[in-house]
């Protein structure tokens, strides 16, 4: 259904099939939900990318991660047992999540290391599936996913001033910076994908504020974010970054070609600023030989060898956790992660554990994608389809940069589908529905562009 420039909340003309459902009396999002499970995820989201323990020792020995994120499911689910609510409503994408355990868990048995993979289910997986489910929970209205867009563009900015402070002063660890001293940033690879990942929340922020000196303040940020994204010199941050731009650049000219104009004037400008060893590192995307480093050429070594034990093993794999020690089986010296997503799932949990994996990523697309259709050209929700926007394209980005990082398990892809979740649930709220609308069904086209020219 095509929304004209009419007011959003006018029922359309036309079939039965295609009106809007009038929003049920008492629908409207319930702010209090779940609070202060929600300020506690964000002290959580705080430590998790800033990692305040490093910089305080004095902190190491509180565990505030563990702490602060055991203390937002407490507080969420005794909210809700509180006012006889379901303690966890089964989306479909939490519906995967749990088959894609439920297969892990299953072929522990059959693992390289069973001990091993059930540490690692215990220590690192099934908290990321819980910061999963309780980022869907909480952030559940529009105000919620703004303070949480918000919360992430400031925190990414210490991280690049990190970035381009270490390459101005020459702090270089094999002729490239460190990264950020906490868990997801801490080589240069790591930081550029978080910085990546946050960018277009930045934009979703600048295109939604009416004030110029915070839309000054935001497009600073946003240009910090890029350079220290190309200060990295990492070759899947600059293949993301340009998903980014791209996808922008495509969306915004069918608004004004002034904004296509001004894209390509910056990106022309910026060309003749890079350095020149950056332009030799990018070479190496396509000419892997002339990689000096050898990093290219051991990347796609273990990228064959990975694929050959795939096919060797396709329906169990090595086991959760242990697709080190199948890289090592295939090379026989190789004791390094294989830096590919969803390689990586394919060598610890089969095809079938790629298949899963491949649905949830494809399913939390689609949730954004659906739910920025349908706030396309209703200026009342226009927050929500910035928004909405802004995930959809951190999530492309991550499938791009998934063919370069070894991040399968970790919070990353998990935070941003969370958010895709929440867009869904705010979305129905709003709507005042109790089952998916038309533009919500799954036989839309989950990564098309929408339009900016409605808005």
């Amino acid at each position: 259904m095509s929304l004209g420039p009419r007011e959003w909340w006018r029922p359309d003309d036309g079939p039965e099939s295609h009106r809007r459902p009038e929003p049920a009396a008492g629908a409207a999002p319930e702010a209090s939900d779940s609070a202060l499970s929600f300020w506690l995820l964000m002290v959580f989201t705080l430590i998790l990318l800033l990692a305040p323990q490093t910089f305080v020792p004095a902190l190491m020995p509180l565990r505030l991660a563990l702490l602060t994120s055991t203390a937002a499911i407490a507080a969420h689910l005794i909210h809700r047992w509180t006012r006889g609510q379901p303690l966890i409503v089964f989306t479909p994408e939490l519906r995967i999540v749990a088959g894609l355990i439920g297969w892990a868990i299953l072929t522990v048995p059959l693992s390289y290391w069973p001990g091993g993979s059930i540490g690692f289910l215990l220590n690192s997986y099934f908290k990321t599936i819980a910061i999963f489910w309780l980022v869907s929970a909480t952030v559940s209205t529009v105000t919620r996913l703004r303070q949480v867009a918000w919360a992430l563009s400031l925190m990414a900015v210490p991280l690049a001033a990190s970035g381009v402070r270490e390459y101005l002063s020459g702090e270089f660890v094999q002729g490239r910076i460190n990264g950020f001293d906490a868990p997801l940033t801490a080589n240069p690879n790591d930081l550029a994908l978080m910085l990546n990942l946050i960018l277009p929340l930045m934009v979703a922020l600048f295109t939604i504020q009416s004030r110029a000196l915070v839309r000054a303040g935001l497009l600073a940020v946003i240009f910090l974010d890029a350079i220290a994204v190309i200060l990295t010199f990492s070759r899947g941050g600059f293949l993301t970054l340009a998903t980014t731009i791209v996808l922008y650049t495509r969306a915004w000219s069918k608004r004004s070609w002034g904004w296509t104009f001004a894209v390509l004037t910056v990106l022309l400008l910026g060309m003749f600023l890079l350095p020149s060893s950056y332009l030799d590192r990018l070479a190496t995307i396509t000419e892997i030989d002339a990689d000096s480093t050898g990093s290219a050429q051991k990347r796609w070594s273990d990228l064959i060898a990975g694929v050959n034990f795939v096919l060797q093993h396709p329906i169990v794999g090595a086991g959760v956790g242990m697709n080190v020690l199948a890289l090592h089986e295939e090379t026989g010296t190789s004791w390094n992660p294989v830096h590919n997503v969803f390689l990586e799932y394919a060598l610890e949990l089969g095809v079938p554990g790629l298949v899963l994996f491949l649905l949830l990523y494809v399913t939390c697309v689609r949730s954004s994608t659906s739910i920025e259709r349908r706030a396309a050209g209703e200026p009342a929700r226009r927050e929500l389809f910035a928004l909405a926007e802004g995930i959809r394209i951190s999530l492309i980005g991550f499938g791009v940069a998934a063919l370069f990082h070894p991040v399968g398990y970790n919070f990353v892809f998990y935070y941003f589908g969370g958010l895709a979740i929440a867009l869904r649930s705010i979305a129905l709220v709003e709507e005042g529905v109790h089952g998916p609308p038309a533009s919500l069904r799954p036989s839309e086209n989950p990564i098309g562009p929408v339009s900016l020219a409605a808005r």
